[in-house]
């Protein structure tokens, strides 16, 4: 059979025929989509009766071993009595003279790819293009003719389709020798641990119905093999294009990485690439990024074909093989990675890259179509994370800041910010005293100034903005631009937010509920398994995920003996905020009770750095015999790793580590066996009360819904989850829990805890201590 192959016209001219610089820095895609797709209907609007507009067209060509299928869409089309005229139409933010001469070769060739097929199709024997050039913010129009002869057009296409399957020739032979590879190969351990052999079916079930699936699986049941082998069978099976791992956390990524390689040490053939944040991976840090000052962007495309040969010799894209290949071609790896990721199996990446409006990968979801398959690892923090995503904020303090540095630059950017900060100063002048306030309409005036500024921003990057101060000019521009993004978004899932902190005023166009942001994202692709140990319930995360009404949800049970987790509550000392100063004593007697049971290491997981700073030195007065580890706001990759190293089986004295519940020890990360002994969770983990979280209670409860467990109940009780998980890794595991707060006493709180929980209620610390020592006794 031959391999058919489909591709638009604009993916094969790109792919192709690119060449020079990357895109300059204001492309229409740092804009909302909105204003070229109203840029495209202005001008067919002011079209005469004989114009049809966007005129699909396709051709197939066969070759020995391939039918290739070129498809695409004529933006408009005039049928005059003494000729036929293609037109393309091109809109951008940028200045037209320069965004013509950089880029209209690229656009030719688009269009002679389009008459090629529309002359082929009605045996024209010559016709005309028009590229027609619209600036989006001016409204300045330049056009431009071109006759071509349709013998001409026809060698130019059969070039064109010979030199992509050539190219597709080598693909075609790696993805015959992977799939051959994949199915025999062996799964990469000696047997399935329980459940999981549960969730390897349900996945590939999944992804051959084109579903979606919800599961929570406890830690330790091996979830990233148990969605990457199914995932990858079904890759050889044709179900599927290709997959996306998306991880919430760099540790994700690297679970990710390693199971490839042990599935690729059983004999099974894949490709992947790890996409990783442009600032991590940049090779010219003192530079600006920006195409026309950074050596690695200038000649970017004359330079990329070489590099991606290196796609038949190589298997693993990690970040540091990017790096590699970057360097040797003197081309961004940044960027270098996204074009890469075009040719792989398997994409790792942040979330982000699949949900994120301003960063989500256009080339896969917007201007191509795979059969994609998302696994979404720690998908419960999706949630919080989305918020954030379609949301956006500005502050009155980095309008000041853009005055001073551009007063004696730029007049007009200067008078416009001057403006702004006006309108700003107005507001908070409103606030005082409450300092903060709420909304559902978009503030349309300061749209308005922010529109003003954007373009003179635009307008005088260039010529008006020294270049030490052009990176921090654009960081700015970014965010004003993000911000008249997310009021294309603005509806009543949205609430317009005010509020001074330390004298500066902050606005915010909150996204209140992202799940229909997510559910569309979710619908490009194929299927999508969402996963994690801490997904419940169930039904809550498939409301505010924005999963289907039909995704399947699945609880698998833990793997691991029950008998070797002591999980004790003590119900006897409140945590609420107005009580902790009063209770601090007996916690520090509780907790240290239940530490000082066996010598180990342990983690204390606090709601608040302000709970930890209260408790911390009554504790280090009270138990000088141990050694205790903070953590401090803001710790980086670096300082996590040296914290967590000090973990050791080999510890002489009991170590304690006083952590916050849902930061960066509170997930992803994994101290088996005696490296950690037990861990204490104080409080139910519910979230502080902020003007935020009131919104998304009151928005629920508008709707029906138990607000107060939407807003602070469901998403405290995860991270309690989540920490409790850091104790049983592996089945030689064994670990004491002790949960307190009063609240689990409340049906409302224990009726949420997971089933699989054998939790025993305490009456007092002597009874405590029974029972810790009746556990440790049966190490």
């Amino acid at each position: 059979m031959k391999n058919h192959i489909k591709i638009s016209v604009r993916n094969l001219v790109e792919f192709l025929l690119r060449s020079g610089d990357l895109s300059h820095v204001f492309d229409l895609s740092n804009r909302s989509p909105q204003a070229g797709i109203r840029g495209h209907q202005k001008i067919q609007r002011s079209r005469p009766e004989s114009y049809h507009e966007e005129v699909a067209v396709s051709c197939r060509i066969e070759e020995d071993n391939f039918i290739l299928d070129i498809q695409g869409r004529i933006d408009g089309i005039y049928e005059l009595e003494e000729k036929i005229v293609l037109e393309e139409i091109k809109t951008t933010s940028r200045e037209l003279e320069a965004f013509m001469s950089e880029e209209a070769s690229l656009h030719w060739a688009q269009l002679k790819t389009y008459a090629a097929i529309y002359t082929s199709d009605h045996k024209l024997p010559a016709i005309t293009g028009q590229l027609t050039y619209l600036q989006v913010s001016t409204g300045e129009i330049k056009t431009i003719f071109q006759d071509f002869d349709s013998a001409e057009l026809n060698i130019f296409l059969l070039d064109l389709a010979a030199r992509y399957l050539k190219w597709m020739e080598k693909v075609q032979d790696w993805q015959h020798s992977r799939n051959q590879a994949i199915a025999t190969a062996d799964f990469p351990y000696a047997g399935f641990r329980k459940g999981q052999q549960q969730m390897i079916d349900d996945v590939y079930e999944t992804i051959t119905t084109q579903g979606q699936l919800i599961i929570q699986a406890p830690t330790g049941i091996g979830k990233t093999v148990a969605v990457l082998y199914p995932a990858i069978q079904s890759l050889a099976d044709g179900h599927i294009q290709k997959i996306f791992y998306l991880t919430a956390r760099g540790t994700g990524r690297v679970i990710a990485e390693k199971t490839l390689e042990e599935l690729k040490a059983k004999g099974l053939r894949i490709k992947y690439v790890t996409l990783t944040a442009k600032e991590k991976v940049c090779l010219s840090s003192e530079k600006n990024c920006i195409g026309d000052e950074c050596p690695y962007t200038k000649g970017y495309y004359d330079r990329l074909r070489s590099a991606l040969e290196v796609l038949f010799t190589c298997d693993a894209f990690t970040q540091d093989v990017i790096a590699v290949i970057a360097q040797e071609h003197q081309i961004c790896p940044f960027e270098l990675s996204l074009d890469i990721s075009l040719w792989m199996d398997c994409i790792i990446c942040d979330l982000n890259y699949a949900f994120d409006p301003r960063v989500y990968l256009k080339r896969y979801f917007l201007e191509s179509s795979f059969d994609c398959l998302f696994l979404i690892d720690e998908a419960h923090n999706l949630v919080d994370r989305s918020r954030e995503m379609y949301s956006a904020q500005i502050q009155k303090s980095h309008f000041l800041e853009l005055r001073r540095i551009l007063k004696n630059q730029s007049p007009k950017i200067y008078k416009q910010a001057g403006k702004i900060n006006a309108k700003l100063l107005e507001k908070k002048k409103e606030l005082m005293p409450e300092k903060q306030s709420w909304e559902t309409e978009k503030p349309e005036t300061l749209l308005s100034l922010l529109r003003g500024l954007t373009l003179s921003i635009e307008s005088g990057f260039k010529n008006e903005i020294k270049a030490d101060l052009k990176q921090k000019v654009l960081d700015f521009y970014f965010e004003a631009s993000w911000f008249l993004r997310v009021a294309d978004l603005y509806d009543d899932n949205y609430a317009t937010c005010y509020e001074i902190d330390e004298r500066d005023l902050r606005i915010k166009l909150f996204c209140i509920d992202p799940a229909d942001h997510l559910h569309l994202a979710l619908e490009r692709a194929r299927s999508a398994v969402l996963f994690s140990a801490t997904m419940s319930p169930m039904s809550y995360f498939a409301q505010v995920l924005g999963c289907r009404e039909d995704v399947v949800q699945r609880t698998l049970p833990s793997p691991f003996p029950s008998e070797n987790r002591c999980l004790l509550v003590d119900p006897n000392i409140s945590t609420y905020y107005r009580s902790r100063p009063f209770t601090k004593e007996k916690l520090v007697r509780t907790v240290g009770a239940m530490i000082s049971a066996k010598k180990g290491n342990y983690l204390v997981f606090f709601p608040s750095y302000e709970y930890l700073r209260l408790v911390l030195p009554l504790y280090q007065k009270s138990f000088p015999e141990q050694d205790i580890l903070v953590q401090t706001p803001g710790m980086g990759e670096r300082e996590r790793i040296t914290f967590l190293n000090n973990f050791s089986h080999e510890n002489n004295r009991t170590l304690v580590g006083f952590v916050v519940m849902g930061g960066i020890f509170g997930e992803g990360i994994d101290l088996a066996g005696d490296r950690l002994s037990g861990a204490v969770i104080v409080g139910v983990g519910l979230p502080g009360i902020s003007l935020e979280r009131e919104l998304i209670r009151q928005h629920f409860e508008d709707d029906d819904v138990p607000g107060f467990n939407y807003s602070y109940l469901y998403p405290g009780l995860n991270r309690v989850f989540q920490a409790a998980g850091r104790v049983i890794r592996s089945e030689s595991d064994r670990g004491a829990i002790l949960l307190i707060d009063t609240r689990y006493a409340r049906p409302q709180y224990s009726s949420l805890l997971p089933e699989d929980w054998q939790t025993h209620l305490i009456a007092s610390r002597e009874d405590m201590r029974q029972s810790l020592d009746r556990f440790w006794r049966l190490s």
